[in-house]
């Protein structure tokens, strides 16, 4: 299977996941808030954030303005955040305490369109 269809059925289901999760328990948005101030939860989201985005990228870097795009986006979004909290976790943190829970809300009903465009280009359900 090609590297870009893998990637594009994981981060699809990933925040189709991601979203109802949040959906369902709209909680979880502020106990992920309040966890950041625990410095070894900051540590160890930084790590994962930071070995997720650099296997994606290892994986898939390519700038090709279609679905490929946007999954090379999250691999280096991923990565940029990682090494924000590890490096600059008091800034990055304050900065992120910045977005209230109506614009996370906004951020992942984006994700979840982009989750179900992955997937339908993964799957090739609605052709386009």
């Amino acid at each position: 299977m090609d590297n870009s269809i893998f990637l594009a059925k994981f981060w699809g289901w990933y925040l189709l996941i991601f979203f109802f999760i949040l959906s369902l328990n709209p909680k979880r948005i502020k106990q992920i808030f309040n966890d950041l101030n625990d410095e070894k939860f900051l540590i160890i989201s930084s790590f994962l954030a930071i070995i997720v985005g650099l296997v994606n990228i290892q994986f898939h870097n390519i700038w090709d303005l279609s679905y490929k795009l946007i999954i090379t986006s999250i691999g280096w979004i991923s990565l940029i955040i990682g090494l924000a909290l590890f490096i600059f976790p008091k800034p990055t943190v304050s900065w992120l305490e910045l977005a209230n829970i109506r614009f996370v809300q906004v951020i992942y009903m984006l994700l979840f369109f982009t989750g179900l465009f992955l997937l339908n280009t993964a799957y090739g359900i609605v052709q386009i």
